[in-house]
C-alpha cells in the first residue's frame, strides 16, 4: 500500500456502449468521479497503463487530474468484462486528504484449520483515512478446531484502521472435517438405496390391488 499517485484523465464528452467502446480501442478505460457536496459528477476516462501499474503498487488514493483541476479519490467499483480479464469501467468516490471515510475492503483467510473453513463474509466494512486504506484483511484459520467461532473483533488491524461493523459479527467458522461429510453423505445416500427395494414392493403391491378393482368394475 503507497500513498496518493497522480492519476491523468480526460473528460468524456460521449457515453453509451460505442463511446465506451471507442475510448478502451485508444487504450483507455471508461470512468466517472462521484458527486460530491462541493464537485459534480464528471465522466472521465483514464489511461489503461498508468492505472494497471498504480494498482500493482498498491497504490488506493489518487489525485485525478481533469483538466489541471486535481481531486482526490478512491475507487469505489471496478466493473469487468464478462471473462473478468479486463476492466471495463472505473468509478472514483471523492475524498478528502486525513479525513476518516467509511469503505469496503476483501475479507480472507489464511492457515490450514483442522476442519472445514466457512467464510461467512467476503467484504468488511473499515474506517480510516483515505491513504491507509488496506488492500484487503485476512484472518488466520491456523490449528482451529471444528466448533470455532471467530468474530469481526478477531481481524488483525493494520494501523490506523479500524472496524466499522459490530465487532461480535461472526466472519468464520469451523466445520467438520471433509472426510467427515464425505462419509456422511455416502452414508445417506447407502441408506437411500436400501430403501428402494421396500418402495418397489409396495408399488407392486399398489399394482395388485389396482388390478383386482380393475377386475371388479370390468364384471
Amino acid at each position: 500500500m503507497s500513498d496518493s499517485s497522480i492519476l491523468t484523465a480526460e473528460r468524456r464528452e460521449k457515453v453509451g456502449t460505442r463511446a465506451s467502446r471507442e475510448v478502451r480501442s485508444a487504450g483507455r478505460i471508461p470512468a466517472s468521479l462521484q458527486a460530491d457536496g462541493n464537485s459534480p459528477h464528471v465522466d472521465i476516462s483514464i489511461d489503461e497503463r498508468e492505472f494497471l501499474a498504480f494498482r500493482r503498487q498498491h497504490v488506493n488514493l489518487y489525485d485525478i487530474d481533469v483538466d489541471g483541476d486535481l481531486s482526490s479519490a478512491i475507487v469505489r467499483e471496478l466493473q469487468w468484462d464478462a471473462f473478468g480479464d479486463n476492466i471495463i469501467h472505473v468509478e472514483f468516490r471523492r475524498v478528502q486528504r486525513g479525513v476518516e471515510i467509511e469503505s469496503v475492503v476483501a475479507l480472507s483467510t489464511a492457515g490450514q484449520a483442522n476442519g472445514v473453513v466457512n467464510l461467512l463474509v467476503s467484504q468488511i466494512a473499515i474506517r480510516s483515512i483515505p491513504s491507509k486504506i488496506p488492500d484487503g484483511l485476512v484472518i488466520s484459520v491456523k490449528g482451529l478446531e471444528e466448533g470455532t467461532h471467530l468474530t469481526a473483533a478477531e481481524i488483525e488491524m493494520p494501523e490506523g484502521v479500524s472496524l466499522a461493523i459490530d465487532g461480535e459479527t461472526e466472519v468464520v467458522t469451523i466445520s467438520g472435517m471433509k472426510e467427515e461429510v464425505e462419509e456422511s453423505t455416502a452414508a445417506a445416500a447407502e441408506g437411500e438405496e436400501g430403501a428402494e427395494p421396500a418402495a418397489g414392493d409396495d408399488a407392486e403391491d399398489a399394482g395388485g390391488d389396482g388390478g383386482d378393482a380393475g377386475g371388479d368394475s370390468d364384471g
